[in-house]
């Protein structure tokens, strides 16, 4: 890693407000790109999910997610129960933010999407009693069309209309399908 990238992610954590927005747009655009020093940084993301910080939550996670691509030794699939366990946080924004990167996990291959795939699935089922669950339900269905459109996999479609189809409240039948016309 470069010593620019370094101080990115020092003012990440460090800097005042617009240094930390700054920082987190150019950590992002940076690992938008398959990047050579994940874990350099792997370990301490890892650490960042249970921050005492909500942001700082929050930017572990979209880091994460965003590096998942750049894990040739697939150390996401032992760690994204704890990247999921943030789409679920206390502070609805943290979890929210988190919850809307997670498809970038999926991109970065087959086990890692059928791993994402399951953990949304089974949210999507089973998430009713959370606080503000049709909007949770409604990044899952984002997310699984962003790895509809990476992949071009008719499954993750069909599973995704399947999964709309359960929903028996008309609006948010309309509202789902939307994402998908």
């Amino acid at each position: 890693m470069d010593s620019q990238m370094k101080l990115e992610f020092e003012k990440s954590k460090l800097g005042d407000k617009d240094e930390r927005y700054e920082a987190y747009h150019n950590i992002l655009k940076a690992t938008d790109q398959v990047v050579d020093w994940a874990y350099d940084v792997w370990n301490q993301l890892i650490e960042d999910l249970t921050h005492k910080d909500p942001h700082q939550r929050s930017r572990a996670a979209q880091y994460l997610a965003n590096l998942a691509k750049s894990d040739p030794e697939m150390r996401i699939l032992k760690d994204l129960p704890k990247l999921w366990e943030v789409t679920k946080d206390e502070k609805f924004v943290t979890a929210r933010h988190s919850l809307q990167s997670i498809w970038k996990v999926g991109i970065a291959g087959s086990p890692q999407k059928e791993m994402v795939m399951t953990f949304m699935v089974d949210r999507f089922k089973n998430g009713t009693d959370e606080k503000n669950y049709t909007l949770i339900r409604n990044d899952i269905l984002q997310n699984m069309r962003y790895l509809y459109e990476h992949f071009n996999d008719e499954q993750i479609k069909q599973t995704a209309m399947d999964l709309i189809d359960t929903v028996d409240d008309k609006k948010y039948n309309k509202k789902y399908k939307d994402i998908w016309k």
